[in-house]
């Protein structure tokens, strides 16, 4: 086993040799296994991406070539490289080309701006960034050229697109350039990477400002794609369809892109959630599994177009970023028939969902039940003291693919992981009679917005930086399709005035984050409730705010 990556927090020994000993970990590499069901299947279509069709044979050409070319770039093991691009055959050939030579993907999303990029790829000191020109209007070539004078150890930008900047270079263009076969070879052979090795970074959606890293292995990745394969029926003849972000762990490894190349599935690439799209496709492609947030389900389900749609192809729906309420949940059991599974899960590892033998009332009310045998959780109180079945207390729990720590992030890790490894998930949950769990909250002030997770402290302290903001509080207010949407409460300086376009004007053109995190509500208040110590009360200000709704 060769060290772990510096910043890194490995897996006590015992535990690993636990894990191996038990089949869970297998020795193999995400690459080699990759590379084995290309060869099993390579006449079979892998990825679907518009009219573009391509093989496990030609998907696999590709992913060496570009492979060649991040070793010849030095792009190679341990190297960090962000991922910015979109749900697009390029995401899928350089994802498993940077496992195969032990680069480490950062997965990004299209939606981060600036902020969260330069703040990301600095942390992490990447080497290279994937992005596309443009994506719904952005222009993600000026941006890269905003922020690399900031980033000394960038050496190379790669774009899906037509216009590239000074420095970058296509992705076509790469992909088309002659590879020396010999020396790189050899050179891929020594730099191959250790089941032991980080294989992706995965972010979390933490409360406490930008996002932490999440370091998976190749070991853990692997294991989490094919157990949860394994419960939820991905195999051969699985047809995936990916509308939600493509790097977000969910639709990549749960079982996701990577769990249904590895069993010899297809993969069918949309950018869009909307109605129109999904059903179209799902007839064209006879769509098997589909991972969807509680709002796309809400959207087809309102649209009319699904009583007219051919979806009997379709065998899994498996909803999660979020809860889905019961009500909805009821309504893909009665309209789309029995194929809804509701997944819970974390970037950080435990992996949840119902069964499909599960009685109604268990798929409806719950969010299942771990994937592995090896995951151990406990439910417990403030005091880390278990709860009795049935009470409400954070989830904490540890296994196979739960991680033991964030990079670097030493004093994170004191708090966010127990002395024997628990992972502290903040998640509020109680125990159905079933064995499953419910899901009630999060403990810490995070705003769940349609899967996507909103650090309230961060957006607070941009909102601060406004001149005419004397104090800020963030607040979640429910929301029927989304879940959750972000209240603004603020406190303005004597005489100032502000309005909810002005300050989210601000936040873009200034501070330049991701517009989910934008407020879609803003409350000006003369005084915030406070708790006996003074402190902003976050709960009773939350029911003000839902009162006044």
């Amino acid at each position: 086993m060769t060290p772990p990556l510096e910043g890194m927090v490995p897996w006590p020994a015992d535990i690993a040799q636990r894990y191996r000993a038990r089949g869970y970990w297998t020795g193999e590499t995400i690459g080699s296994a990759f590379d084995r069901s290309a060869a099993a299947y390579a006449e079979r279509v892998a990825v679907v991406d518009g009219d573009r069709r391509l093989t496990y044979g030609h998907l696999a050409g590709l992913v060496d070539r570009l492979a060649h070319h991040l070793a010849q770039r030095e792009i190679v093991r341990g190297a960090r490289v962000v991922f910015q691009l979109p749900n697009v055959l390029e995401f899928v050939v350089a994802y498993f080309a940077c496992l195969k030579v032990g680069a480490i993907p950062l997965a990004c999303l299209p939606a981060h701006r600036h902020a969260e990029i330069g703040y990301l790829a600095k942390f992490t000191e990447a080497s290279a960034w994937f992005i596309p020109s443009t994506f719904r209007g952005f222009d993600y070539v000026a941006m890269t050229e905003e922020l690399r004078a900031g980033l000394p150890s960038l050496r190379e930008i790669w774009v899906v697109g037509d216009r590239v900047g000074p420095g970058m270079t296509r992705f076509a263009e790469l992909l088309a350039e002659p590879v020396e076969t010999g020396a790189v070879t050899m050179a891929m052979a020594q730099l191959e990477p250790q089941p032991s090795d980080v294989a992706v970074f995965q972010l979390s959606g933490g409360t406490t400002g930008l996002p932490k890293v999440i370091p998976r292995t190749h070991d853990d990745y692997l294991y989490n794609s094919r157990a949860f394969a394994a419960i939820t029926g991905v195999d051969a003849q699985t047809v995936l369809l990916v509308t939600v972000p493509i790097s977000h762990n969910f639709p990549l490894a749960c079982p996701g892109i990577q769990g249904t190349l590895l069993a010899g599935g297809r993969v069918v690439l949309a950018t869009s959630p909307d109605a129109e799209t999904v059903f179209s496709l799902v007839e064209r492609e006879r769509v098997t599994w589909i991972p969807a947030v509680p709002a796309s389900v809400i959207g087809w389900l309102n649209d009319p177009r699904i009583k007219r749609a051919d979806l009997t192809s379709l065998r899994t729906l498996a909803v999660g970023g979020s809860r889905l309420n019961p009500e909805p949940a009821r309504r893909v059991l009665a309209e789309m028939g029995p194929m809804l599974m509701q997944v819970f899960g974390m970037a950080e590892g435990l992996l949840c969902s119902t069964r499909f033998d599960d009685p109604v009332d268990v798929i409806v009310h719950t969010q299942g039940r771990p994937a592995s045998a090896g995951d151990e959780i406990r439910i417990v109180d403030d005091d880390g003291k278990d709860v009795r079945p049935g009470q409400i207390g954070e989830l904490t729990c540890r296994g196979p693919y739960t991680i033991r720590g964030y990079y670097r992030a030493p004093e994170h890790n004191a708090n966010a992981f127990t002395d024997d490894g628990f992972y502290r998930t903040g998640d509020m949950v109680r125990l159905h009679p079933s064995g499953n769990l419910i899901v009630e909250g999060r403990k810490k002030d995070l705003i769940n917005r349609g899967g996507e997770k909103i650090s309230a402290e961060e957006v607070e302290n941009l909102i601060l930086s406004h001149p005419a903001v004397l104090n800020v509080a963030v607040v979640a207010v429910p929301d029927d399709v989304l879940g959750e949407r972000a209240c603004a409460c603020v406190m303005l300086r004597p005489g100032a005035t502000l309005t909810l376009t002005e300050l989210n004007d601000f936040l873009l053109r200034e501070k330049r984050i991701a517009k989910f995190k934008l407020p879609e509500r803003l409350q000006v208040r003369d005084r915030f409730p406070t708790t006996a110590v003074g402190k902003i009360s976050k709960k009773d200000l939350r029911e003000e705010v839902r009162g006044l709704s």
